[in-house]
């Protein structure tokens, strides 16, 4: 895993950028609009993920149309794999003592039987 993929999503500003270019491409304007930052902050931000690899730039005229590359978060996945693995053992090893302990609840609670009706035992004789 690329330390630096991880160091450029770390930082709170840059994620939400991924986030919304996600739904879409889109130009250095649009982002600073959306998460209501001067232009001169998206794009250092912008800067530093393009640095990363994380995402690519298109120059239509003095237009600059981001977007996200797919490779570091194929890469990212790959890594997560393997952790992603490891919780799901340990999530069925919970499960697995539960229902054992949920068992041996049930098995150790003894039956009650249901209380006697009072009425009838005051009309006999």
């Amino acid at each position: 895993m690329d330390h630096e993929t991880l160091s450029a999503l770390a930082e709170p500003t840059r994620l939400k950028i991924v986030e919304l270019l996600v739904k879409q491409p889109l130009t250095v304007g649009d982002i600073a609009s959306h998460l209501q930052i001067r232009q001169p902050q998206a794009s250092k931000h912008l800067r530093n993920l393009h640095d990363a690899g994380i995402v690519e730039v298109q120059a239509i005229a003095n237009r600059r149309i981001y977007r996200l590359r797919a490779q570091p978060f194929q890469e990212l996945d790959r890594w997560l794999i393997t952790y992603r693995q490891l919780w799901e053992d340990r999530f069925d090893q919970l499960d697995a003592y539960l229902r054992q302990l949920q068992q041996t609840t049930h098995e150790s609670t003894p039956t009650q039987s249901p209380p006697a009706d009072k009425s009838s035992e005051a009309e006999q004789p």
